[in-house]
């Protein structure tokens, strides 16, 4: 019981158990378009460009890799499993950076084009995209250049955009139960809302750690 106690009492429990009910919760949002479906949940809205390969293509990957992204990404910030599981540690990272460079970021460049609300929304998220792809590579250049500081703190970047994915729906439900604003207007907010305060997070955070 004692054990039990001191475990809730733990803030890490209930950040990764938090975490794992928004990774559910995507892994809902994912399961949608299994088995492959153009015309279910948010693609009934997008059939002017679902006729269109690149667009399909873009979109599939950009869901079907958004779990490995998300869960591989977590595990970096896991002092432990650094240290007792190294081997491990290297190989979820190396998949985050692989996934993310070569799928995930390139994927939701090309759907920030096509994104509803307008230039506003499509800016946003093309910054994101590239953004997410910038300090991505970044990360790699500096693990490669053996460069451990810089590497933690562009992964740290890298990731808060990465939870985008989540904030977006986060602020996009806050949003819609406070105000009801109109659905386009709902979507210009949170295509900024959702990143840029990660990353302010991120880098006051950043701050604080390199003056303590």
């Amino acid at each position: 019981m004692r054990q039990l106690t001191l475990i809730l009492r733990n803030p890490v429990f209930w950040v990764l158990g938090l975490y794992l009910f928004f990774c559910y919760l995507m892994l809902q949002i994912t399961l949608q378009y299994i088995p492959y479906d153009t015309d279910v949940a948010f693609l009934r809205i997008k059939q002017d460009y679902t006729g269109y390969a690149h667009y399909r293509i873009a979109f599939f990957v950009h869901v079907y890799t958004s779990m490995l992204v998300l869960l591989a990404g977590f595990t970096q910030f896991s002092a432990r499993l650094r240290k007792k599981w190294p081997t491990a540690h290297k190989n979820l990272g190396r998949l985050y950076i692989v996934v993310v460079l070569v799928f995930s970021a390139p994927s939701g460049l090309v759907l920030g084009v096509y994104a509803n609300g307008g230039w506003s929304a499509q800016v946003a998220f093309c910054l994101l995209a590239l953004m997410w792809f910038y300090f991505t590579l970044r990360a790699m250049q500096a693990i490669r250049q053996q460069n451990y500081t810089a590497h933690q703190r562009w992964m740290w970047r890298s990731f808060a955009l990465a939870l985008s994915a989540i904030t977006l729906r986060l602020w996009k439900y806050g949003l819609v139960w406070a105000f009801q604003p109109r659905p386009m207007d709902v979507y210009r907010w949170v295509a900024w809302l959702g990143w840029t305060l990660n990353l302010i997070a991120i880098e006051l955070y950043i701050i604080y750690r390199k003056q303590s």
